[in-house]
């Protein structure tokens, strides 16, 4: 018997995955709500799109051909969605059935053009409180109101997907008050590796900023006074230029964000965010020595 009460929302959810099969199940199983599910895979080796075949969803398999767009963006020019809405999650994620209430009462009544809502961050097996590790992200949209940011184009950055990228929204933002469950299953040599992959797109995206003051061909822009998002870019921009910037990161989780209440799963989050940060700076050094050499030539 379905546990949710409704079904058929006007939303078609786009959940991107390559090797979740350790995932996979458990977030399609959460999306019955929805009018449809397509699982966007990037030929994964294991059981990925078997098991999503199964769990009735629609799988599409993506062919990364380097630069703008990526895996995310590309479904959403190339894939015929009928929906009104539609709702973009990683394979491991989850929507708990109050955050459908929520988006069933939103759809309903609101006037709205998106809704962010936050990834409830979880890691070794809990649902951390503190830290500050969870993150807010435009989630659901009406169809064609919002694009991914065109941030790189370089293809050596070996990411198919779009990870750190926002939406850029044409229209007001509402929120949910429900987080998404983000968590994980893959074990930590999974989650460190992923991150050292994060790092180095990341500080491509920043050594382009220092360079050029631009964050991307379109992009979300860095204001003070902005959306959530413009604020998050403005502080990007300043902490990009301050010396021992994973020092700062660390002492905010840790100290200033409470990340010690989480006990020892909490230090261990905080030295890998700060070790994060650490590898995102040493690149920076890499490329721009590098970029003298060439000059020096």
């Amino acid at each position: 018997m379905n546990k949710f009460s409704y079904t058929g929302l006007p939303i078609t959810v786009i959940v991107a995955a390559k090797n979740e099969d350790t995932n996979i199940v458990r977030c399609i199983e959460a999306l019955a709500p929805a009018e449809k599910v397509i699982v966007v895979d990037s030929h994964s080796t294991d059981k990925t799109a078997e098991l999503a075949g199964e769990c009735g969803a629609e799988v599409v398999q993506f062919d990364y051909a380097e630069g703008y767009p990526k895996k995310r963006q590309w479904t959403l020019d190339n894939i015929s969605i009928s929906s009104a809405w539609i709702m973009l999650i990683d394979a491991d994620e989850v929507v708990p059935e109050q955050l459908w209430k929520e988006i069933a009462l939103g759809l309903a009544g609101d006037n709205v053009a998106a809704y962010m809502a936050l990834k409830g961050f979880h890691f070794m097996g809990r649902r951390f409180r503190f830290g500050g590790f969870s993150h807010s992200a435009v989630v659901l949209f009406r169809k064609g109101s919002a694009r991914f940011e065109h941030v790189l184009e370089e293809a050596s950055d070996a990411l198919d997907m779009e990870v750190h990228e926002r939406l850029i929204v044409d229209g007001k933002v509402g929120r949910l008050d429900t987080p998404l469950i983000h968590e994980d299953f893959k074990g930590m040599d999974a989650y460190i590796e992923r991150h050292k992959k994060y790092a180095t797109w990341e500080a491509m995206v920043r050594y382009r900023f220092l360079k050029t003051g631009q964050w991307g061909e379109d992009a979300v822009q860095a204001r003070l006074f902005g959306s959530l998002q413009e604020r998050r870019r403005f502080l990007k921009s300043v902490v990009t230029r301050l010396p021992f910037e994973h020092v700062l990161w660390f002492v905010y989780h840790y100290v200033v964000r409470l990340g010690f209440l989480e006990g020892r799963s909490g230090l261990i989050a905080c030295r890998i965010r700060s070790a994060y940060i650490a590898q995102v700076r040493d690149e920076i050094r890499l490329m721009r020595d590098a970029g003298n050499e060439i000059h020096k030539k």
